[in-house]
Parts: C-alpha cells; sequence; structure tokens
C-alpha cells in the first residue's frame, strides 16, 4: 500500500504540514466543504427524520475524484480537518464519500500547526465526533428551512430577491433598534470652561465642575438613548453660551488657590489574551479591518503555522503557551517585568465551547513579529496577538494618580494627571517604538507639585459648547461585542454573520460604521410583528444553547428539529397562519419615529417616501426615491418636505442645451444626483406598448460635487459621452469614448481600451483612439500583469495577478476579483487567491 494520507481543508495548512511530515506522508486538500444543500430545492427531508440531500458542488468535483483516488492507494488515512463543528462535519463528509474502511479512519486534530503539535496528534486519533456532526448539521438544516419557508414571503410582501436568516435576522434587528434610537433621540446642548493654569512656569489643564456649590451638567447627566436631561438633578446647573462667557470675564481677575491635593496608587492589569470576538473587535479598532478580513488573516497566519486556531472562546493558555510568553518576556524586558506567577483567565461565556485556547503565537518559543512573513495585514494582526499574548503574562502597571481642586471665585475646578511608576504589561505595547521611554512617557499626564492653599495664574480660560450625541451606530467591532455578550452566534460564525447582512444589502458600511437600508427595516419590522421569536435575542441564544447541548451529545438533534419546525404550532404552521395576515402595502411600509405625516416605502427600485395629498384619498399623492447613501435616522423632515416639493412641482430646468436646444434637468434617484437631457417621457396606457417612449439621456452628477451647484457647460459635457470619435478605417464602424465602471474607455465593435489617466476622454481624438485599440490587451482595462501565481486546483487553469486601475486583482478564466484594500500584492499566494475567486463566484450565484 502506499503512503499514509493526511486530508485538510485548505491547500497552505497542507505545504505546512508538509514541511513538518515530509516525504513519509501523502497531504492534499479538500478546498473546503466538499458537500452541501442543493442551491436549488429545499435539500432536507422534512418527513423522514428531516435527512439531508447533499450534493458534491460542480467546482468541488474534481477534488473529490482526486481524493477518491488518492485514499484508493493509502492503508492509512488521516482526516486531519479543523477541530471544531464545521471541522468535524467536513471530515464526516469526506468519510461518507469516499467510503474507507473503518480501520482506516483517523481522526486528528490539533490547535496549532507545529511539529511538536502534529507529532502529538499522529500518536491520539480518535474517532469522528458524530455529536460536533450533527450540532453542525441541525445548524444547517435549520438556517435552510428557516430561509426557505421566510425567503418567498418576504418576496411576496416586501419585494423580491429579499430574504431573512435565522442568527443574521437578529444582527440587522440590533442595527435597525440603534437607528431607531437615534432617530428618537433629541440632541441637548451644555457648555463649560477649561483652564489653562501654570504655577512656576509649567501649565496645567484645569476644568469647570461646580459653581456656588451646585455641579456643572456633563454628558453623563443626559440621557444616552433620548439625549433629554436625566431626573433627580436638583442640585445641578446647565450652563448656556451667555453664562459661560460672563463667567469667564468675571474669572480673568479671580484668585485662584488650590482647595486639596489628593493622591493614590491606581494598579493597572492586563487584558486576557485574544478569542474570537475580541481578536475582531481590536482588529477592527486598531486595524480598521473587517470582521471577515480579520478572520481571513488570522486563517492565513494559522495554516502558515504562526498562530494557534483562530475560532475560540477560551481565554485559557496551555502551559506550553504560558512558558513561551513568560520566556518571551524575560528575554525582552527581565525578570522584573514578569507576573508573579503564570496568569490564567476564566471564560466570561458559560457557554465557551470545544477544548481550544486562546489565540497566541504558535509553537514552544515564539516568533518575534519582525519575523512574521506574508503581507502588512498579517504581521500587523500578529502582533496585535503577540503583543496581548505577552502582556496577559506580564507584571501589573503601578501608577500613581494626582487630582487637584481648585478654587476661584465661587467656581470649583479640579484637574487630574497621572505618573507611571513600573509600566509592567504596557512595556510590551510600546515595543517597536523608536523610543520605548518617549512613548510611555507620552502615556503620563503630569501635574506640578502644589499643596492646600497655593494659588496659581490663569493664562487662559475658554468657553467650551458640547453637544450630546446620539447612540453610535454599530461597527464591525462593537457587533460582535453585543451579539457575544447576547449569546447569539459563536466563534466560527461572527465573521459571516456581518458578511451576509452586507451581502444581502440589508445593512452597509458608511464611514466604519454599519448602517441599516430601508429594506432592512422593512424585512425587520414584517419579523418583529409577524415571527417575534425568531428575532429575538433570548430566544436565538437559546437555539445555541441548544446546539451546544447537541454537541456535548446532552440532546438528539433530530427530536430537537421537529420540536421547531413540525410539531403543533411550530414554525411550518406559523409561517402559514401569518402569510394570510400580511397586508403588502403595510409591510413595504416603514414606519420612522422621527418623521409624521409622510410615509417611507420598499419597492422594486428601492426606498421612496409619499406624500397622500391634501384630499387624503391618493389621487394627487406625491412621490419621490431617496438616495441610497442616505441613512434611515438621517433622513430628515426637511430633505422629505424637498423631496416632495421637487416631485410635486416636477424638474427645474437649470438652463438649454447649447447645441440641441433641450432643457437641461438635475434630478436625484435610488443612485444619487444626475443630469437629464429632456423631459421624462409620459407612462403609457396600460397595454399601450406602442406608447412607449425612448429614455432621456442621463449621466451621474460626479461624487463630490454639489448638485445644487451644477451649471449647464458641466451638464453638457457629462451627457455628451459617450462620444463618437469616427470610424475605424479598417471595419467602418464607429470608434467611441465613454466612462463606465471602470474608468474612462474608447471602444470599437466590442473591443475596449482603458484610456491613460493622464488623457482627457472629453478630449481624446480619433488618432488617438486607434492608437489604444492597436495595443495588445494584458488585462481588465489595460492592466497589467505582475504575475502568474498558479494553476488553479480545480480545474488546471492559471490564476494571475494583475495591476489594474482600482488597484491590484487576481484573474482565474472569466472571474476576476480585487485583493481586499491593504492586502498585499507581493505576498499574495495561490491558496488566497483561489478563496478569493470562490467567493466572489458564490456571490454571483
Amino acid at each position: 500500500m502506499g503512503k499514509p494520507l493526511v486530508i485538510v481543508e485548505s491547500p497552505t495548512k497542507a505545504k505546512t504540514l508538509s514541511r513538518f511530515l515530509g516525504k513519509d506522508f501523502r497531504i492534499e486538500s479538500s478546498f473546503g466543504h466538499i458537500r452541501d444543500l442543493p442551491k436549488s430545492k429545499l435539500g432536507v427531508d422534512v418527513e423522514h427524520d428531516f435527512t439531508p440531500d447533499y450534493e458534491v458542488p460542480s467546482d468541488s468535483k474534481k477534488a473529490v475524484a482526486a481524493l477518491k483516488k488518492a485514499a484508493k492507494e493509502a492503508d492509512t488515512i488521516y482526516f486531519a480537518t479543523d477541530e471544531d463543528r464545521e471541522g468535524e462535519a467536513i471530515s464526516w463528509h469526506l468519510v461518507e464519500l469516499l467510503k474507507p474502511n473503518p480501520e482506516q479512519v483517523k481522526r486528528i486534530t490539533f490547535h496549532e500547526i507545529t511539529k511538536a503539535a502534529i507529532e502529538v496528534a499522529l500518536t491520539k486519533p480518535r474517532a469522528i465526533d458524530l455529536n460536533l456532526v450533527n450540532a453542525q448539521q441541525a445548524r444547517r438544516v435549520l438556517d435552510r428551512l428557516v430561509g426557505y419557508e421566510l425567503s418567498p414571503l418576504i418576496w411576496k410582501k416586501i419585494a423580491y430577491g429579499l430574504s431573512a436568516g435565522r442568527v443574521q435576522s437578529v444582527a440587522v434587528r440590533l442595527i435597525v433598534e440603534r437607528e431607531e434610537a437615534r432617530m428618537r433621540f433629541t440632541a441637548a446642548e451644555y457648555w463649560d470652561v477649561l483652564a489653562r493654569l501654570a504655577k512656576d512656569g509649567q501649565s496645567f489643564e484645569a476644568r469647570l465642575v461646580a459653581i456656588d456649590g451646585k455641579r456643572v451638567a456633563t454628558g453623563k447627566d443626559f440621557d444616552e438613548l433620548t439625549g433629554a436631561l436625566k431626573k433627580n438633578n436638583e442640585d445641578l446647573t446647565v450652563l448656556g453660551k451667555a453664562e459661560v462667557e460672563s463667567l469667564v470675564q468675571k474669572l480673568q481677575n479671580a484668585t485662584w488657590t488650590v482647595e486639596k491635593v489628593e493622591e493614590k496608587p491606581v494598579t493597572g492589569r492586563p487584558a486576557p489574551p485574544f478569542i474570537t470576538s475580541t481578536l475582531q473587535q481590536e482588529a477592527n479598532r486598531k486595524l480598521r479591518l473587517s470582521s471577515r478580513d480579520a478572520m481571513r488573516v488570522a486563517q492565513r497566519l494559522y495554516e502558515e503555522g504562526f498562530i494557534t486556531y483562530m475560532r475560540t472562546d477560551s481565554p485559557l493558555l496551555s502551559n506550553e503557551g504560558l512558558q513561551g510568553a513568560r520566556r518571551a518576556i524575560e528575554s525582552l524586558y527581565g525578570t522584573e517585568f514578569l507576573s508573579p506567577a503564570p496568569r490564567q483567565y476564566a471564560a466570561k461565556s458559560k457557554l465557551a465551547q470545544e477544548a481550544h485556547e486562546a489565540i497566541r503565537p504558535a509553537g514552544a518559543t515564539f516568533a518575534h513579529p519582525k519575523e512574521v512573513g506574508g503581507g502588512s495585514r498579517e504581521q500587523a494582526l500578529y502582533e496585535l496577538i503577540w503583543k496581548r499574548t505577552l502582556a496577559s503574562q506580564m507584571a501589573e502597571a503601578k501608577k500613581q494618580t494626582m487630582t487637584l481642586t481648585l478654587a476661584a471665585d465661587g467656581t470649583t475646578f479640579t484637574a487630574s494627571g497621572t505618573r507611571i511608576v513600573f509600566p509592567g504589561f504596557l512595556r510590551v505595547y510600546v515595543e517597536g517604538s523608536d523610543d520605548p521611554e518617549a512613548a510611555l512617557e507620552d502615556k503620563e499626564v503630569l501635574l506640578p507639585k502644589l499643596a492646600a492653599k497655593d494659588t496659581v495664574e490663569p493664562q487662559q480660560l475658554e468657553p467650551q459648547q458640547h453637544t450630546t450625541k446620539p447612540p453610535a451606530r454599530f461597527t464591525d467591532a462593537t457587533l460582535v461585542k453585543a451579539l457575544d455578550a447576547n449569546g447569539v452566534g459563536r466563534p466560527s460564525t461572527y465573521a459571516s454573520i456581518i458578511g451576509t447582512i452586507l451581502d444581502r444589502g440589508y445593512v452597509r458600511r458608511a464611514n466604519g460604521a454599519l448602517v441599516p437600508t430601508f429594506q432592512g427595516f422593512a424585512v425587520t419590522q414584517l419579523l418583529k410583528e409577524h415571527f417575534a421569536h425568531l428575532v429575538d435575542v433570548k430566544f436565538t441564544s437559546k437555539m445555541e444553547e441548544d446546539l451546544d447541548d447537541i454537541a456535548a451529545g446532552k440532546r438528539d438533534w433530530v427530536p430537537y428539529l421537529r420540536e421547531f419546525y413540525t410539531d403543533k404550532e411550530r414554525f411550518h404552521e406559523q409561517v402559514k397562519k401569518q402569510e394570510s395576515q400580511i397586508d403588502p402595502k403595510l409591510a413595504r411600509t416603514i414606519r420612522l419615529p422621527h418623521l409624521t405625516g409622510v410615509e417611507v416605502r420598499v419597492g422594486r427600485f428601492g426606498p421612496y417616501v409619499v406624500h397622500e395629498g391634501e384630499n387624503g384619498n391618493g389621487d394627487d399623492a406625491a412621490h419621490a426615491s431617496i438616495p441610497e447613501d442616505v441613512a434611515p435616522a438621517d433622513l430628515t423632515p426637511q430633505q422629505v418636505e424637498e423631496l416632495i416639493q421637487t416631485s410635486k412641482e416636477g424638474p427645474k430646468s437649470i438652463g438649454n442645451h447649447p447645441e440641441t436646444g433641450e432643457p437641461i434637468y438635475v434630478l436625484t434617484g435610488r443612485f444619487g444626483p444626475y443630469v437629464q437631457l429632456g423631459e421624462t417621457p409620459e407612462k403609457p396606457v396600460d397595454g399601450d406598448k406602442k406608447a412607449k417612449q425612448p429614455k432621456p439621456k442621463r449621466a451621474s452628477v460626479p461624487r463630490g460635487k454639489n448638485p445644487r451647484e451644477v451649471t449647464v457647460e458641466e451638464a453638457a459635457k457629462w451627457l455628451s459621452l459617450p462620444r463618437t470619435l469616427g470610424v475605424h478605417p479598417d471595419t467602418g464602424k464607429d470608434v467611441q469614448a465613454n466612462n463606465g465602471r471602470f474608468g474612462p474607455y474608447v471602444v470599437h465593435d466590442g473591443n475596449f481600451r482603458s484610456i491613460p489617466r493622464d488623457e482627457d476622454v472629453y478630449t481624446i481624438t480619433l488618432e488617438r483612439a486607434l492608437e489604444l485599440l492597436a495595443q495588445e490587451k494584458i488585462g481588465r482595462n489595460g492592466s497589467k500583469l505582475l504575475k502568474k501565481l498558479g494553476d488553479h486546483p480545480k480545474d488546471q487553469k492559471p490564476v494571475e495577478l494583475y495591476e489594474g486601475r482600482y488597484g491590484p486583482y487576481v484573474k482565474h478564466g472569466r472571474t476576476n476579483a480585487s485583493l481586499p484594500k491593504g492586502e498585499d500584492a507581493d505576498s499574495f499566494t495561490l491558496n488566497a487567491a483561489v478563496e478569493l475567486l470562490s467567493k466572489k463566484k458564490n456571490k454571483k450565484r
């Protein structure tokens, strides 16, 4: 028989294992899941114990055939997929497909890809854990049942193409309810005074806290959800601009005296090592990585042997991890920076699953961040993990705080300072700075040495205005924190939850925040009113606990699914019952608490506002599209009035086209402002197809241009495209110049070439266009081929890396996929490209 066969999920993981196992083993990759439920039908036999009808996707068939061939040649097969539910399920599916002899099957797991960990795993093979497999199957079937039942209903009641997911809908609800809180919020204004004071040439800042014994209001005195002043505020004064300006004048010549000096020691303690949720939060805050990107980068670090497994909710470190961290600390900083004893942290979640340890650098000796290869994002994320792990085993930081209380003409000011006595774990967080000591000093706020009854001199008194802010929109970091705190989802699902709600268009990103769309509002509204339990946080958390019980062998998955889906008054019956009770018009109408007198609806072509008119019967109703980049909470009554008024009056021409004499209008549509040449034709009478008129010519207003400031000359220029430059001498067909999705281009007979950045689409000549068209086409829009990454493992066709107009991208056949922002093209691997292309294809489906 042949060599022992080891099967893993990815080529990168296989390559890393090959380094340690050598030529005595054959290592193959399954390229992720090799079986799944069909896309075109339910794929679950609800009448016969919810049996899944799994199939092998077409793009996995070649990999499966190769694995079958390899399995026949092996005497032993080690299934070395990840040690969580998804990994266990992949191994089970492989066994089901490959059908090896039971004696051949060896399931091995390791939480890091190091030589020592793999050697230990090979000595401790086990059987496939069917409890974990069944928990994964239960989750997959649950999600399919919910989506397959609800999505058609949402298509009928709201808009075609929308859908609902079991966990994703809860995440959207949280985001929608945060947006609703922003709508209900009323901003409040309050003022105070910032004083710059000095003693013996050393200046410091102090802030006004009281006047005549009454405390001055701060942001904490206002309700964070409503913006209203909290109750029980008799001893509180809310200052306005006039009062503060008068006070500043009065204090200019006052005597400033130190009333009290308080000093006390403070101990700072390090945070626990990373678990999945905290890693995603810090990566989002510190590196601006989305949850999906953070996990993608972490996956690469794990598969290349740099970190331990990245899906975990346990902050515990193994003995190897503890000793590795402590050795690194002693070597870099000395024994005084070590904690007195190894420090362990308890999991905050009572549901911490699977026996993983925290995310840490792999092995017994940690690689320094400078030693980590790959792109800049890999190095940055590894450094985050390395610092957090070392910090968890370092001494506490010792600080001395000082608070000064100062009096001046009936007012009270306070100043606070902090001095680092011993940096402890803070030292590792300035690792990599040019001057670590200076970096630590920057964390200090030093006050002059003062005693009670000392006087100080005012240098500057500044009135400061403050406005209370509405509840902040969720970011990836804060949403993951909320999901984790509420027990919604698990480490393996956080990134996919956020990715899915973005892909489905229920949420969009704006300046790093997760903003709900009007479609997200409509679907959430329908689910809350008719399927409240499905978007209830506690219900969803309980479902996660039930899945945990299945994984632990405490519960059988089939009775659980039956209880959820088919038992009396369960999900299947609820959907049938509710469908007849849902009014489509009401389902498409969004109730926004900050808008009155108008309706916001969701239609085929996006959201729009409706004003029913003065007679109330709808005869004179006015409709107006809402641009897609407007957030629900940011849609003001003034904007609505403007949109409605424009709709009622009809567009106003900004002037006539200098050549055709037709009127030019600046309008707003679903995708933002645009200019239009000529009138919009009237809608034809129903059934009168001949009455249809050609659409007027339109062009988008460039991003950043104020629609109110568009001139006739600018509009005419934008409307001039596409420009016909002349005819091609070889074919007699037109050559045109135009703007497209990827920038300006010239085209002839379906043959496109990009116009270089330093040339103008509005002035390019026929001669220059012919030169461009004669050039060899080397990539998308004239892109430059950087290198061939290798052959795609499924069809052996080349996977190539190009430099395009909008950055690097990979190409395989007809599929192109842009590299994520910040990704290092030089270190981008074939495996990463295959993963990226696969996700692009799946998204298209």
